[in-house]
């Protein structure tokens, strides 16, 4: 299905389905053409023959006198294929006949046409096909009409073989021909297909960050395509610059009261933990906000690596709990994204793992087509399926339905879709615990 989904597929394909189909009409069109030329050039060699041969004829008292030998050599040697025989319009009794028709029988299929009138057909003598031409005329005595007809016949295999041997000739150079048309039917298309493809590298690039716009000159079709798509870039890279700046101005203005808040003595030291887990994200989003990867978004981020640094971090925040971690991660996997925020989401969903686990957590991550797949499970008491949206929520409260689960959660929703990734949240079958299940682009 996807193959049929190629234009240059399409393309190639209707260019060879085309030539499949017209070349053998024009084959049996030519084959047609030589086969009714061919049985003119018969009718006028035999109506030249039957001219010859009424030439030849005389009526005296009312008996048709012929030589004993005709100027055509055919009609003289016995069984030669050429043959004339002369009839007697009205009764269709024999007259007359070559000494090429010796030891033949008489024809019976002969035909009698009117006066002045002929006939070509075919009859079958001695279990051979025959070429027939019949001409009816009236020769004038003195005191009546003698009505005759000529028939001529040839035998038909020598046309048989013309056709033959020409149908044989024709079909060779057709196959030839199509075989060249199809050849220069793929490198035609291959090369008319060429912007397409240059189209489809350009846009990686850009995907890459190797490249911000697409440079490359186009066909006059391509162009409006191509405009378009050079808009579409330059908003969405000042519109991720808008954002960064929001950002930073908030982050900004939120530091100065932070800053006084944590100068007061009286507060308690889990208010001021607070206040400094507050002021570590800002710092954080100012870091993000200033750096200079704007296109962050199309960095490569290695999964297995960012997912060992989680483990092992979240090994030595869980020592006292004695969590067991199992990971089943596919080497050489690549997010298309920001490190930060894949930390961000992978990080969130294995500490609220840790924190419901009894003593199990698992991590796995395959490919599959373009996207990423993740899976965390633990061996908790799970989650309330009915209580799941309530849950990706902000402003809910992580306590209201289990231990552990639900903190950064909504962030996490709002990460990955902001990727037009997934979140799902259902049971573990494994560990009878809460099972989290991500999927993201890749490359």
């Amino acid at each position: 299905m996807k193959l049929f989904n190629s234009l240059t597929f399409r393309l190639i394909l209707s260019a060879i389905v085309m030539v499949v189909v017209v070349v053998p009409i024009v084959g049996v069109t030519l084959n047609s053409a030589f086969e009714n030329q061919a049985k003119r050039a018969y009718l006028e060699e035999l109506k030249a023959s039957s001219y010859s041969v009424l030439t030849l004829a005389e009526v005296e008292g009312h008996k048709l006198v012929m030589p004993e030998v005709l100027l055509d050599e055919r009609y003289n040697v016995s069984q030669s294929g050429a043959y004339a025989i002369l009839s007697k319009t009205s009764t269709a009794a024999l007259l007359w006949r070559s000494a090429s028709m010796l030891g033949l029988s008489f024809p019976q299929q002969l035909q009698y046409p009117k006066l002045g009138e002929s006939r070509f057909y075919e009859v079958s003598l001695q279990g051979k096909r025959h070429f027939v031409y019949s001409f009816s005329v009236s020769y004038a005595s003195a005191d009546t009409d003698f009505p005759l007809t000529v028939h001529i016949l040839k035998d038909k295999s020598s046309f048989t073989a013309d056709i033959e041997s020409y149908r044989q000739t024709l079909w060779q150079w057709l196959v030839g021909l199509m075989v060249l048309l199809i050849s220069v039917q793929f490198f035609w298309l291959y090369w008319v297909a060429k912007p397409i493809r240059q189209l489809s590298i350009e846009l990686n690039d850009v995907e890459l960050g190797e490249s911000q716009q697409l440079e490359q000159r186009y066909p006059n079709e391509l162009i409006p395509v191509v405009e378009q798509l050079n808009a579409l870039l330059i908003n969405e890279q000042q519109q991720r610059q808008r954002h960064r700046n929001a950002l930073s101005d908030l982050a900004h203005s939120l530091k100065t009261p932070l800053a006084i808040i944590q100068t007061e003595a009286h507060l308690s030291e889990k208010v001021l933990q607070q206040t400094q887990a507050i002021n570590q994200s800002i710092e954080h989003q100012l870091k993000r906000a200033q750096s200079a990867a704007k296109d962050s978004w199309r960095q490569k981020v290695n999964v297995t690596r960012i997912v060992e640094k989680l483990l092992d971090a979240m090994s030595k925040i869980y020592h006292d709990k004695g969590i067991v971690f199992e990971s089943s991660l596919e080497d050489e996997l690549k997010f298309k994204g920001d490190e930060q925020d894949f930390m961000e989401i992978v990080g969130n969903l294995l500490d609220n793992a840790c924190k419901a686990a009894s003593h199990k957590v698992s991590i796995s991550s395959l490919s599959k087509n373009t996207q990423i797949l993740i899976s965390i499970e633990d061996d908790g008491c799970g989650i309330d399926q009915s209580k799941i949206e309530e849950i990706l929520k902000r402003g809910t409260r992580a306590d209201t339905y289990s231990q552990g689960h639900g903190v950064g959660l909504a962030i996490v929703k709002d990460l990955v879709e902001s990727y037009h990734g997934q979140l799902e949240i259902t049971h573990s079958e494994r560990f009878n615990g809460a099972k989290f299940s991500i999927s993201l682009p890749s490359f």
